[in-house]
């Protein structure tokens, strides 16, 4: 199904892994783990995630597997 331009399974939008907790770092001289507001923070983990893959680590150094 789409919506909003994004393909939804279920009517569902995709959830957030519960290890984003996990995330720790600075992402445009913002302290991840600081930022006070959830979504604005959920924005930081995704940006702090995209810096890694740019910087090119791989995924699995990224997610810790």
């Amino acid at each position: 199904m789409w919506r909003g331009g994004a393909l939804l399974r279920g009517g569902e939008a995709p959830r957030f892994n519960p290890k984003a907790k996990d995330i720790k770092g600075v992402v445009c001289g913002v302290r991840v783990e600081d930022v006070k507001d959830e979504l604005m923070q959920k924005i930081r983990y995704l940006d702090k995630l995209v810096d890694e893959l740019a910087k090119g680590k791989a995924m699995e150094k990224i997610l810790r597997q």
